[in-house]
């Protein structure tokens, strides 16, 4: 339901976010769209990265997770927290000390040769289009939610906004942005958790223990041991370093700012995702039976609508609106970052190779992929049914697609092209046909079905590097 507040506040938070973005002034050159010079300063880094991964998944997918499984996916949320530290404590500043790199494709280009990082930048813009549908989707949730459109007009809205400043601004004005719509959801939904635990949540800390318990209960009595395990592995694994998180390690001021910076990510995801998880649990007491009837009306999964409907059932009508513009400034912060990085992986990894571009050409052309991305993304997003169900699809692809020829290259001196090309190859297409097998063969589409995608395709992708590095050993006589 949308009123005249809600509308206000919205379209408030539209101007006040494109002043900023107007204020961190328009790219002039590539490196500042691609990379703003390598000179983001730690608080920039931590706060674009934070603002970067806590998109709709982490924040309407996990209380969604947490109104239906408790605390279990606060448990497989820590292996992405986890995962944050180890690359920043081990991954990160080596990819930061390559010199000359805008993107992943160039480190593995680097490292392998120039066909592997043209194949590494048509999956990286590949996985940027699928993960910025799944954000489009969100945004278009949320809009529809206050104004009463359809959903595709909600989020076309969302995506040209987003477009809009990220296509002139580049990584500088998608990183200001993003601290600074970091410093108002890092703060106010905690707020709103406390909130509602004083003002509408019945019984106390023990009323929530029991809560929390049941949940979880249920949530384990329904998952497989195998299905969890492979969910601990896609949130371990899916998410490392996709282009976004690259950017960022890559435009950090310092090696010790891009190390820095993703520890300290890692260690706020831990609270955000215990603040997630208890407004799960929260709604499960608070929100009327018959609204969580009315949510599951027609057969249709409530996980995603259980966030708003907490803030509709809990907050006076101004309260309501701020917090729905802190759920679009989570989803843009998301959106602007994944359509950057997908336009400079074009830009320097599929178009670069083949054509000697001047500095303003270069722009041009990130700037042009910039809007074809995101509209791309804007198709895209008709198709995503559940948000971390559409997170989970392009984390199965991403991990065997990437990550054993990116994290192996850093660490070996001298890779072996064929092991990065097959690697890569062999890992994205059993991904893919795995994912269309279980989804439109098997009708597997449940997001505990879709995580056992990722450890089969890793398993692929490691032997596949394995059979290339012992070929090219063997041709070459060393």
């Amino acid at each position: 339901m949308h009123t005249v507040s809600s509308v206000v506040v919205v379209v408030a938070y539209g101007a006040l976010l494109s002043f900023v973005a107007v204020r961190a002034r328009a790219a002039r050159e590539f490196s500042e769209f691609s990379l703003a010079k390598r000179a983001l300063p730690l608080a920039l880094v931590f706060g674009s990265l934070a603002a970067t991964y806590v998109g709709p998944a982490f924040s309407i997918g996990f209380v969604g997770r947490g109104f239906k499984s408790g605390l279990l996916f606060l448990v497989i949320g820590l292996a992405y927290s986890i995962q944050n530290i180890l690359v920043g404590l081990f991954v990160a500043p080596r990819l930061r000390r390559l010199k000359e790199c805008h993107t992943l494709g160039d480190a593995i280009g680097q490292k392998y040769d120039q066909k592997c990082q043209v194949l590494a930048g048509v999956i990286s813009v590949g996985l940027c289009a699928g993960f910025a549908a799944v954000m489009a989707k969100a945004g278009g949730d949320v809009l529809q939610d206050i104004f009463g459109l359809p959903h595709w007009s909600s989020v076309f809205i969302v995506v040209a906004v987003t477009a809009l400043y990220t296509t002139f601004g580049g990584l500088r004005a998608s990183v200001i942005t993003d601290a600074f719509q970091f410093s108002a959801f890092a703060i106010l939904l905690p707020l709103t958790l406390l909130w509602i635990l004083c003002f509408h949540f019945d019984g106390g800390a023990g009323a929530f223990a029991e809560q929390a318990s049941l949940a979880t209960d249920e949530g384990i009595a329904a998952t497989p041991v195998i299905e969890i395990v492979a969910l601990l592995a896609a949130f371990l694994l899916g998410e490392t370093l996709i282009p976004p998180y690259a950017n960022r390690a890559l435009a950090s001021k310092t090696t010790r700012i891009s190390r820095n910076g993703f520890v300290l990510a890692g260690c706020f995801s831990v609270a955000w995702f215990a603040v997630m998880a208890a407004l799960g649990i929260v709604a499960r007491d608070v929100i009327p039976a018959a609204e969580i009837k009315a949510m599951g009306a027609g057969g249709k999964e409530i996980e995603d609508l259980v966030l708003i409907t907490l803030f509709r059932s809990t907050m006076p009508a101004a309260g309501y609106a701020l917090l729905l513009v802190v759920l679009i400034s989570i989803i843009m912060s998301s959106l602007d970052s994944l359509l950057n990085a997908g336009a400079v992986a074009f830009t320097q990894d599929i178009v670069k190779p083949f054509a000697d571009l001047p500095d303003r050409a270069a722009l041009s052309v990130g700037r042009s992929a910039t809007i074809i991305i995101a509209l791309t993304a804007a198709a895209g997003a008709v198709a995503v049914d559940s948000i971390i169900n559409g997170l989970l699809i392009c984390y199965a692809i991403w991990a065997p697609a990437i990550l054993p020829a990116l994290i192996i290259g850093l660490w070996v001196k001298h890779p072996r092209p064929l092991a990065g090309i097959l690697s890569m190859g062999v890992g994205s297409f059993v991904a893919v046909a795995l994912w269309v097998t279980f989804e439109f063969i098997l009708d597997w589409r449940a997001e505990t079905e879709i995580a056992r995608i990722i450890i089969p395709a890793l398993a692929a992708a490691l032997l596949a590097y394995v059979v290339g590095h012992c070929m090219q050993k063997n041709n070459s006589g060393a």
